[in-house]
């Protein structure tokens, strides 16, 4: 006698993940210091010098551009007492000096100077190098890996470069970074981006712009691909990319952009954004703008209902919920994803 074999339910992730400060600690080591991070547009460091700085949970870092012209990183602190050289952002600098004592590094990341030190028969500059971090980069951006073992971002990058192959890429100029604070976890945002589910509820502007009778969200390699028909005047020609761990790219004929979805603690996350364009004609700024805000107001839409859902996470009364095969395989792919990042493969 054959008995029905049980189908086990595709389930979300248990609640207390979403605030456990625990699981916060083993995301931030099994996942954000493993994984490579997208940093930003390579454009932004075009001449010898130029650097970028920001953090990756919790962790300073900075990528600079050497003499030669190639791409270096390095952890934002000085071997001497863990002083800084950069504060976040970009800008351009003829001499890695700590602003804490003062030492001064060369662009390799070699002890040149340490003014004022003193004579101590047991110090050697060369036992003192800043600590280097992998760069890596694709069609015109930028990734860092914390990891100095990791595989190389061209091995890590999985289909997205065969879904974004159509599009012309680094033929966009970028234009503008945009930023936003969350008070959600990181998971909580995230799950809310790679699914579709919500935009009949949640945005109506968008909703009214594409069919979303044939919306799709799927998985591939790396990756979640959302995509569906578009209407009269939608901004939205082309598809809507996630890739693992964190990071966003929606790109289509006339433009892109990209995101990186940032854990600040367990209850906080952070939104970096970069928009690019084709047309960077300056008569036609009003229009960029006014693509840009369109964007923004999209991103916003979702804050209310993403901090709401955390709050509910929180509370206790909340443990697991079902996921629908057909409008969250992106939620369950995420989910598998960081589950095996973790160690942790049951459902």
């Amino acid at each position: 006698m054959n008995l029905p074999q049980k189908i086990e339910p595709r389930l979300s992730l248990p609640a207390d993940w979403y605030h456990r400060a625990d699981i916060y600690e083993r995301e931030r080591r099994e996942v954000f210091a493993r994984d490579w991070q997208f940093v930003g547009p390579a454009s932004q460091l075009p001449n010898p010098g130029d650097y970028v700085a920001t953090e990756v949970t919790g962790w300073r870092v900075f990528i600079i551009r050497d003499r030669e012209g190639n791409l270096r990183g390095f952890h934002n602190l000085c071997r001497h007492r863990a002083g800084h050289f950069f504060d976040d952002g970009q800008g351009h600098c003829d001499v890695l000096r700590c602003r804490y004592h003062g030492w001064v590094y060369d662009t390799s990341g070699r002890l040149k100077a340490t003014p004022a030190f003193g004579e101590a028969p047991w110090f050697d500059k060369k036992d003192y190098p800043l600590r280097p971090i992998q760069v890596g980069q694709w069609r015109g951006l930028v990734f860092v890996n914390l990891d100095l073992q990791a595989k190389p971002l061209g091995e890590c990058l999985g289909d997205l470069p065969e879904l974004t192959a159509p599009y012309p890429m680094e033929s966009f100029t970028f234009e503008k970074q945009v930023e936003f604070d969350i008070a959600c976890n990181w998971k909580t945002y995230t799950d809310n981006f790679v699914e579709g589910y919500h935009i009949p509820s949640i945005h109506n502007w968008l909703n009214s712009k594409i069919d979303f009778s044939r919306f799709e969200a799927y998985r591939r390699e790396n990756v979640v691909v959302m995509k569906a028909p578009q209407r009269e005047g939608s901004i939205y020609g082309g598809v809507w990319l996630w890739a693992y761990p964190n990071m966003t790219l929606s790109v289509y004929p006339d433009g892109m952009n990209t995101s990186r979805i940032l854990p600040v603690d367990q209850r906080k996350a952070r939104l970096i954004y970069h928009f690019y364009f084709r047309d960077i004609a300056p008569e036609n700024e009003a229009a960029r703008a006014a693509a840009i805000e369109r964007n923004c107001s999209i991103v916003r839409e979702d804050f209310g209902i993403c901090e709401i859902a955390q709050h509910n996470l929180e509370s206790g009364a909340f443990e697991r919920g079902p996921l629908s095969p057909r409008q969250e395989d992106g939620v369950s792919y995420f989910h598998e994803r960081l589950r095996g990042s973790l160690g942790e493969n049951r459902a």
